[in-house]
């Protein structure tokens, strides 16, 4: 069916449309349903892939649009999100979104009441954008990654509000709520969308468990860290997944070597 070629696009557009909710919330300080609607196009870009891959009509307009898709759900966003994290963190910070649009306000249109370094939060979109278009020419990312895939990323930065509002441990608020806390943050999340460090993929070309017994498992070790600490949990799974792939990496090189 000439169909079944276009399943897999409507699907990443499905992501895309949760990626403009999301963006669209951000803006608005709802930080809460923005996170909700990144889950949801995170959901949508595993199933994309695994969809071309199960009907066999993988395309080069697919790929574009999978990657224009993560730009705004998994780089715009959690940049987005980044920025209202900081004007939180900042002292005395007001939302310079407030009333922009009112009548009184026209007259001030050129005044800049946007903290600077609310705006260090946005180096996350650019960096994302390059990690993608460099994924798009990178031959070398087929069955794994370079770099921390924008998807991990983005749930990293969206974690954060989330833990603010469900799980408000004072030691998670004081660390969240500290602008040189995020100031690190943004730039540990910049480095690793483009360091050169191969990390696995949880694309499944086969349901087979000894083909895929890495992916099986950090699954189920999500799922019970997700059960145990909800929220906080995240922060942990991503610094897991890259350990756990800098551990697989170096196993799979010795073998190699003794080969």
């Amino acid at each position: 069916m000439a169909f079944k070629k276009h399943i897999p696009n409507l699907i990443t557009a499905l992501n895309l449309l949760c990626g403009s909710l999301a963006a669209i919330f951000a803006v608005q300080g709802n930080l809460i349903m923005a996170a909700l609607f990144v889950g949801l196009g995170i959901f949508f870009d595993f199933f994309d892939g695994l969809a071309a891959r199960a009907l066999h009509v993988k395309s080069e307009v697919g790929l574009q649009l999978d990657s224009l898709a993560d730009m705004i759900t998994s780089g715009l966003v959690p940049g987005i999100v980044m920025y209202q994290l900081f004007l939180r963190a900042l002292p005395g910070t007001v939302d310079p979104s407030a009333d922009s649009w009112s009548a009184d306000a026209t007259s001030n249109w050129l005044e800049w009441n946007i903290p600077f370094l609310a705006l260090l939060g946005l180096l996350i979109v650019a960096a994302s954008g390059y990690r993608l278009a460099k994924f798009n020419v990178d031959d070398r990312q087929t069955d794994s990654f370079i770099g921390l895939p924008t998807p991990a990323n983005a749930l990293l930065i969206l974690s954060l509000p989330l833990i603010l509002v469900y799980q408000p441990h004072p030691v998670a608020v004081s660390l969240i709520l500290n602008e040189w806390f995020l100031v690190g943050l943004t730039i540990v999340s910049c480095y690793m969308l483009n360091a050169e460090i191969p990390l696995f993929a949880l694309k499944f070309s086969n349901w087979s468990f000894s083909n895929n017994k890495l992916r099986y498992l950090f699954i189920a070790y999500c799922l019970i860290m997700i059960v145990l600490l909800q929220f906080i949990a995240i922060p942990i799974i991503i610094a897991s997944y890259v350990i756990v792939s800098l551990i697989f990496s170096k196993k799979e090189t010795e073998v190699a070597i003794v080969k």
